[in-house]
């Protein structure tokens, strides 16, 4: 039998429970996979709490990487062995085999191993959309991450650096903040003992930065507000301190005409094409050395709970894998 996590009832870590599991064979167009390494990440902890509702009973994770044990009738793309990793819905990654859409999944380069495909396919893909879609960096900007940190902060702020920006983050500590500016961000801020956006403010000598994306939500929505030049975009792309207020449309026209936008990854690989184009545009910094993975921290997957508790405290830097 295949080991999983699974929970019944949205609540704290100790919801999730280490069981057996009956993953069956690929039908038409789907892949089974043995997966090497899970990504964890904290769109997990909402569906684990209940922020964004799941059916239930159900499994948890977004991503993961592997190899390929068995094909479904009409898959021609993709046979056993290959080396694939994925980031998808529904959640379920959360377990040693799965069975998938094979439109889900895209080769892994040779150059990559496991640990930093699952490593990336979220993070990295949302950091892709995040400076090459949402809002384009280009040379000569200056853009604001919150949580430069974490884990697709340290993607955004390389990625950045290496399109020529100059990149301002937030961070908890003063250990994230060096963590932070080895990974390309020109000045962190430790937002526990600095306010950001006056510090924001002075870094731009007044003007306010184009772009601010922030996965903080609550606690930093009114300060990201406040760092943005006129015509500036927000972009909330997470909530880890809780979701936003209400928005008001008024508020934003009084701070300068400001434009506001809730993205997701979904939304973005909705199509194979845009998967495909995103994966590649992704591996090719990674493999170039422009951006470099961070999983600063491994647990085995039936140790989730723990992983849980590490990542809502604050306690992770980077990336975190889980081991099947």
């Amino acid at each position: 039998m295949v080991k999983a996590i699974r929970f019944d009832k949205t609540g704290g870590p100790e919801v999730m429970k280490w069981v057996d599991v009956d993953v069956g064979e690929p039908g038409a167009g789907e892949i089974r996979i043995r997966q090497h390494a899970v990504g964890l990440n904290y769109i997990d902890v909402y569906f684990r709490n209940g922020l964004y509702p799941l059916p239930l009973p159900g499994g948890l994770g977004m991503e993961a990487a592997g190899e390929i044990v068995a094909v479904g009738r009409g898959v021609t793309q993709l046979q056993p062995g290959d080396r694939v990793a994925y980031a998808a819905r529904p959640p379920g990654a959360y377990t040693q085999e799965r069975v998938m859409s094979a439109d889900y999944v895209v080769k892994i380069p040779a150059a990559l191993g496991y640990e930093e495909a699952a490593s990336v396919m979220l993070q990295g893909l949302t950091a892709q959309y995040l400076l090459r879609r949402t809002y384009r960096v280009k040379p000569g900007d200056t853009i604001l991450i919150q949580a430069a940190a974490g884990g697709v902060g340290l993607f955004v702020c390389q990625w950045a650096k290496a399109l020529g920006a100059t990149v301002i983050g937030t961070v908890g500590s003063d250990e994230k903040a060096d963590i932070a500016k080895a990974h390309g961000c020109d000045y962190p801020i430790v937002y526990t003992r600095e306010n950001f956006t006056k510090r924001v403010r002075e870094i731009t000598n007044g003007a306010g930065v184009p772009v601010v994306y922030d996965s903080i939500g609550k606690d930093t929505y009114t300060g990201s507000l406040d760092c943005l030049a006129p015509l500036g975009l927000f972009v909330t792309f997470g909530n880890s301190s809780g979701p936003l207020p209400p928005i008001d449309s008024q508020d934003l026209a009084g701070r300068g005409s400001l434009f506001f936008t809730r993205p997701t990854l979904f939304s973005y690989i909705g199509k194979r094409s845009d998967l495909e184009t995103m994966s590649a545009e992704l591996f090719d910094v990674l493999v170039s050395g422009k951006v470099k993975t961070s999983v600063n921290q491994r647990y085995a997957l039936a140790d989730v709970a723990k992983a849980h508790e590490d990542l809502e405290a604050r306690r992770t830097t980077g990336s975190t894998i889980l081991l099947p």
